[in-house]
């Protein structure tokens, strides 16, 4: 589908999986989604454009004691099987972009980008990959709500104004629930539509 990308937030054995070193709360729950929008995307021919913790000690995001909102436990640790992204969210063969990346061009596929904290946008090549992209729809979804996926939806709100923005309300989850309705009210508010995967498919 010209025009469009799924873009698919940290979707990882450690924020995904209840075994896993920061476990969104409920996040088992919306990995039928994640399947159904990774499996629609490739059969519609829509690129996926993944983001991806990739963290060493050290990183400002990682305490040992944590105010989970600018930081959190040891997690999605590089090298570890909790850094993987789930089965359910594999890409199809993808361009990992990392950080520090000295020649980074655009490929035809699925795009993957590392990054040592929750925003994004910390990776300097994701502006300007979205930028040639130039798409006309985003689709948002995975983890979490509150953190990594509002950074990449306010991100993205800033930087690509004309770009219609879709957040998939049930392929999501935040790590604090008290906050979801005020956060989504405040997208809409800003012109980001919700939606259902049912409505994405279909769309």
């Amino acid at each position: 589908m010209p025009g469009t990308i799924f873009w698919d937030v940290d979707t990882q054995y450690d924020f995904m999986r209840a075994a896993g070193k920061l476990y969104v709360p409920g996040a088992e729950q919306i990995i039928p989604n994640l399947k159904r929008l990774t499996d629609h995307a490739h059969q519609a021919g829509i690129r996926i454009v993944a983001s991806a913790d990739d963290h060493v000690p050290g990183h400002r995001e990682l305490s040992g004691q944590p105010d989970y909102r600018e930081t959190f436990p040891p997690h999605c640790m590089r090298g570890t099987p909790g850094q993987q992204k789930i089965p359910e969210t594999a890409l199809e063969a993808p361009k990992i972009i990392e950080p520090d990346a000295k020649d980074v061009r655009i490929p035809g596929g699925d795009i993957l980008f590392h990054k040592h904290w929750f925003d994004v946008f910390t990776n300097p090549y994701v502006e300007s990959v979205v930028r040639g992209l130039d798409p006309v729809r985003i689709y948002v979804y995975g983890v979490a709500m509150d953190v990594c996926n509002r950074y990449a939806i306010e991100g993205l709100l800033g930087r690509r104004p004309t770009t219609r923005l879709f957040a998939i309300t049930d392929a999501t989850k935040p790590i604090d629930a008290s906050r979801s309705e005020a956060l989504l009210n405040e997208w809409r508010r800003r012109g980001v539509t919700t939606i259902t995967t049912d409505e994405a498919i279909a769309q």
